[in-house]
């Protein structure tokens, strides 16, 4: 898909959407799978991916999104049981293992998969994905998180998290080594395959690499040949004060939520402002909003299946989820009492999360526990959509405009179910207002489809280029 702007429809933008999922039971509407026709709980089917997969070609959705966490939610009454009794993210799967598979059955279709810099080594993690950069040509995004949970850094050797704006400074320590391997290691003609002096790479156009900095060391040669993008396309989640700077300075796009585009339109335009002062074009970092619709052919077959959603919902299971990412035990806190800062039990968290509860509007004048177990358990406190493909449509285009989103990473409630709705049901809508393509150009990487054809590799604005192997100088 090009470079979302303004065409020939009256100035409207054009739409991305991203299928937002993850490789477990309960993503963000933890419960789902007591529903018959739901088929969460079998993930671990690889069939399920496949089809997933094919329907989203047809779709032509822009990406499958994949969230990923190493570390179970353990806030909520202290403890992980009901975390693991409810599902709420848990079991959680590797999310890179299916990818070979759908990319071999989809042409278009990119895929956006979540990595911890607190947990790989940067090394392993850069090989990985350029690994899959080749499999898939060049189809590869990658959610770059930090990780905030006691129980992640547990289970990878660590007893503590590190400080939140610290792990920004570790994070972005980590990006420059990882453009040092994946744009400076190789020139692009260093593979020759001169058969008749048996020579495949010219080893003096392989730079080693020498890293000596506050957090990570590294001498070597990157052992993986340059894949179709180098640096796979840069998605980043979080408006903290740290996260909005290190999105500004190396995310392509970034992935945000708020319950309100009036909320959420100053993170966006601080985040653009901050791009912007470092020397990027602010229109090329694209922010894409989390939304869960139930769509219906009409407004009551639609709110027959929200509150098919709401039966199935587990209400422990959505507060599990805001307690692990607010920090905040709300089993402790009196159902009608407003919740704030002050409610914090737990320093290790997802900052922006808990900003979103400073922040009302007409429909939540206040964040009580009673108001996040009705709003937790569907959608993980993100917007949630109702109705028609017509009224939907409306919504998205609201919080474009009001906002300056870009596009949406839709999650499901059901699935199948959620994903079918928006392929069958909504996109001939979002097509019908010429905001959204039915078919693009086939055989784009991942960045291309987001700046259009020929772009397939960092933008000459972005700190990464600097890093490019004929320009490249050792920090």
């Amino acid at each position: 898909m090009a470079e979302a702007k303004a065409s020939g429809n009256g100035g409207k933008k054009k739409i991305l959407l991203n299928a937002f999922d993850m490789f477990t039971v309960g993503h963000l509407s933890p419960g789902q799978w007591k529903n018959p026709k739901d088929q969460s709980a079998n993930k671990d089917d690889l069939e399920y991916w496949i089809n997933l997969a094919k329907l989203l070609e047809k779709g032509n959705i822009n990406a499958l999104f994949l969230a990923d966490t190493f570390g179970g939610h353990e806030t909520y009454e202290g403890s992980l049981d009901n975390c693991i009794r409810r599902a709420a993210q848990w079991p959680v799967r590797d999310p890179t293992i299916p990818i070979s598979a759908m990319a071999a059955v989809t042409k278009n279709l990119a895929f956006g998969i979540t990595a911890s810099t607190s947990a790989d080594a940067p090394y392993l993690l850069a090989k990985r994905f350029s690994t899959l950069d080749h499999l898939t040509k060049g189809r590869i995004g990658w959610n770059i998180v930090t990780s905030y949970k006691k129980s992640a850094f547990k289970a990878v050797g660590l007893d503590n998290p590190i400080d939140h704006d610290l792990r920004y400074d570790q994070a972005d320590e980590y990006l420059r080594l990882l453009y040092k391997l994946w744009e400076g290691s190789w020139a692009d003609d260093a593979i020759v395959k001169n058969a008749a002096e048996d020579i495949f790479a010219d080893p003096d156009k392989i730079r080693q690499i020498n890293h000596h900095g506050k957090f990570f060391n590294l001498e070597s040669r990157f052992i993986v040949d340059p894949s179709p993008q180098r640096t796979p396309f840069l998605f980043q989640a979080g408006t903290s004060p740290a996260g909005s700077s290190f999105a500004a300075k190396h995310a392509e796009a970034i992935f945000v939520t708020s319950h309100s585009p009036q909320a959420l339109r100053p993170k966006i335009e601080k985040i653009r402002q901050l791009a912007e002062e470092a020397g990027r074009d602010p229109a090329s970092l694209k922010f894409f909003g989390t939304y869960t619709p139930f769509i219906g052919r009409t407004e009551e077959e639609a709110q027959a299946k929200y509150e098919e959603g709401l039966k199935n919902a587990s209400v422990v299971g959505g507060l599990v989820l805001f307690s692990g990412w607010t920090g905040i035990d709300i089993s402790k806190v009196p159902l009608d009492d407003e919740i704030t800062s002050t409610n914090l039990t737990e320093v290790n968290r997802i900052h922006s999360a808990l900003d979103n509860l400073t922040a009302t509007s007409k429909s939540i004048p206040k964040w009580t526990p009673r108001v996040i177990a009705q709003k937790s358990a569907i959608g993980g406190l993100g917007p949630v959509g109702v109705g028609t493909p017509a009224t939907i449509a409306d919504e998205l285009e609201s919080w474009v405009n009001e906002a300056g989103l870009d596009g949406f990473n839709i999650a499901h409630v059901t699935t199948p179910g959620t994903f079918e709705d928006v392929v069958e049901l909504l996109i001939p809508e979002l097509h019908r207002r010429d905001i959204y393509p039915l078919e693009s150009q086939h055989g784009l990487t991942a960045r291309e489809k987001v700046y259009g054809f020929g772009q397939a590799r960092l933008r000459p604005d972005h700190i990464g280029s600097k890093y490019k192997y004929d320009v490249y100088k050792e920090d």
